[in-house]
């Protein structure tokens, strides 16, 4: 049986989301840092894995990041979204933490957000 392109597509996103997940994990002194990208919008996480629980997050979505923005899917979106979390984080007086990029490339976007983050003193 022939299957169509999307979800050969999918399943092959789920596997390589599988195998990263394999390797990374949250605990309570170095939380996991993930990323997600739309094709509208950016939102990020830091989870604790041990215990399951989001510790902070951050959307292009909210109000005030909108407004400051020109358009929530560009690299300049990226940076502010990376800024804002480092923000969050050390009012939480987290320093470090594990980069999930999920499964995009290290490029772009993606790699807009993390130099922001630690440039705005988040250690990965």
């Amino acid at each position: 049986m022939i299957k169509p392109k999307y979800i050969i597509k999918k399943t092959k996103r789920l596997r390589l989301r599988k195998s990263i997940r394999k390797k990374l994990n949250g605990t309570a002194e170095k939380p996991r840092l993930i990323i997600i990208k739309t094709n509208k919008f950016l939102y990020t996480q830091v989870i604790d894995d041990s215990e399951g629980k989001v510790i902070a997050s951050a959307t292009t979505l909210e109000k005030e990041i909108k407004s400051k923005l020109k358009s929530t899917k560009d690299i300049e979106a990226a940076k502010t979204l990376g800024k804002i979390i480092a923000e969050r984080l050390k009012e939480k007086k987290i320093k470090t933490v594990v980069f999930d990029r999920n499964i995009y490339p290290y490029m772009g976007r993606v790699k807009a957000f993390a130099n922001s983050a630690r440039e705005n003193g988040i250690k990965f």
